[in-house]
């Protein structure tokens, strides 16, 4: 089969392959470097929290015993935390800490704290450079004073009311019903991050597979939609360019300031929203212009794009009927168009970023990722809603209403602690563009962006595409019957 008839020449292909799988590895290795130790670890699951107390336990005088034993569920064991009660007083004597397993007899931790340092209320911390032996072990946390006297000791405090699985308090000796004011937290490996070579190898294999297949098809000439499609895209290349420069012309038709409004307007409306939000409600955040202006781009370029999508097919009625092109260069099309304003944006958010003082870190390299996975998860929405707007046309207005409902979940003007620590959380983290958001700001604030956020987005976006495509697919021949 001719390069003419197929397309691509089969040296062609290998190249465009081999870059798409060298891509793969230098992303892989990026990926392990930039994730660090979240990829390895996360906050043990079996961690305890510290109750909020509600009584004393006992004046730790000589002889008397605090102690509260516990099983931890903790892969790696790495602090320890005890809350103290002084009864408004400046006390004196030495309180020793101890932490046994009891299983072995042995002696994990052995401090001493000088009780005139303590005040009301406050929490003690204990570090474990590295201890991995205690995980479902049985522990004692003992808490003792060799010296101290009546009316002039530590108390540690407790709450009353508080149950601790497969753990008991006991003071002097006898047991009691409540739980000691302390915790226990650390971290657990992850099974995924242990064996991530493992994966990155798989993921390659995966990816070679398909590709070796495409090339065997292409040599044998047999059919092939991925073919198909990298076919069309070269063909009608041209054409794509020609309706996103179609576009551009008839968005700035007659404005004076034109192509600027790219600039003007995404830092016009951060400007309106910082005074609103920054001083009617007072939100506190800090570098707040450049935190808006992060949800903003993001959640304007997947609106615009999206409602372009929708409307592009019956917007290009009388161009389908007319020339034939393959129908999703339409959606495709506005998908670019506003791609290419979203960039220019971006320009506007560095330069805020410059002035509000934010310096660049290593971590701005995880930007491409979340304007790879905006543009994945714009095109797949925007496939689906262009084949849903040729048949059913109220799909425009209940478009605008649900994102109203997306732009309230994405967190763009409010910091979203709160909601994440409520039972409202599965709002935000099932909004895939929520979490698109977040780790375009982790960027920019130099953190590491959340891994289930990433894996979700990534998933959620392909998918789209698919469904997506599947359904356009489906469709297009009964496009010309509505539109």
């Amino acid at each position: 089969m001719s390069k003419t008839q197929q397309g691509f020449s089969t040296r062609e292909l290998k190249k465009i392959f081999s870059i798409v799988f060298a891509a793969y590895m230098v992303l892989a290795v990026a990926f392990y470097f930039l994730a660090g130790e979240q990829l390895r670890y996360r906050d043990s699951r079996g961690n305890i929290e510290m109750p909020v107390a509600n009584a004393a336990t006992v004046e730790l005088t000589a002889g008397s015993v605090v102690e509260q034993q516990f099983t931890p569920k903790i892969q790696i064991f790495e602090h320890l935390s005890v809350q103290w009660g002084v009864f408004n007083r400046v006390n004196h004597g030495t309180v020793n800490v101890q932490l046994v397993n009891l299983a072995t007899q042995e002696v994990l931790l052995d401090q001493n704290l000088q009780a005139d340092q303590i005040t009301e209320g406050q929490v003690t911390t204990f570090d474990f450079p590295t201890l991995e032996t205690v995980c479902n072990a049985p522990l004692a946390l003992r808490i003792t004073s060799p010296d101290a006297m009546a009316g002039d000791a530590l108390t540690p405090v407790m709450k009353t009311d508080a149950t601790l699985e497969n753990g008991q308090l006991h003071i002097n000796g006898q047991a009691v019903a409540g739980e000691l004011a302390f915790s226990a937290t650390g971290r657990d490996y992850i099974w995924t991050g242990l064996h991530y070579w493992q994966f990155a190898a798989a993921g390659a294999v995966i990816l070679a597979a398909p590709l070796l297949l495409l090339l065997h098809k292409h040599k044998t000439g047999k059919k092939s939609f991925i073919l198909n499609a990298m076919i069309a895209l070269r063909r009608y290349h041209f054409l794509i360019k020609q309706l996103v420069d179609r576009d551009f012309k008839a968005k700035y038709k007659r404005s004076i300031l034109g192509v600027f409004w790219s600039f003007l307007n995404p830092l016009l409306n951060m400007i309106v929203q910082y005074v609103v939000f920054s001083n009617i409600f007072k939100f506190d955040i800090p570098y707040f212009p450049v935190y808006l202006l992060c949800g903003n781009v993001v959640f304007n370029y997947f609106s615009e794009a999206c409602g372009m999508a929708l409307t592009s097919i019956v917007g290009n009625a009388d161009l389908i009927k007319k020339v034939y092109v393959p129908k999703y260069i339409y959606p495709l099309s506005s998908v670019l168009y506003n791609y290419v304003i979203f960039l220019i944006s971006l320009i506007v958010l560095a330069i805020v970023a410059v002035v509000q003082g934010i310096q660049p870190t290593i971590y701005m390299l995880q930007i491409p990722i979340a304007l790879i996975l905006v543009l994945l998860l714009s095109y797949g929405c925007g496939m689906i809603l262009a084949t849903i707007g040729v048949f059913f046309r109220d799909m425009e207005y209940l478009w605008s209403v649900a994102l109203m409902i997306i732009m309230y979940t994405c967190a763009i003007f409010y910091y979203p602690s709160r909601l994440l620590k409520s039972g409202f959380a599965w709002i935000l983290k099932f909004n895939p563009l929520y979490c698109i958001i977040s780790i375009f700001r982790s960027a920019m604030f130099g953190e590491m962006m959340n891994m289930h956020y990433f894996a979700y987005a990534l998933i959620f976006s392909l998918v789209a595409i698919v469904v997506g495509m599947i359904c356009f697919k489906k469709k297009q021949d009964d496009f010309i019957l509505y539109i």
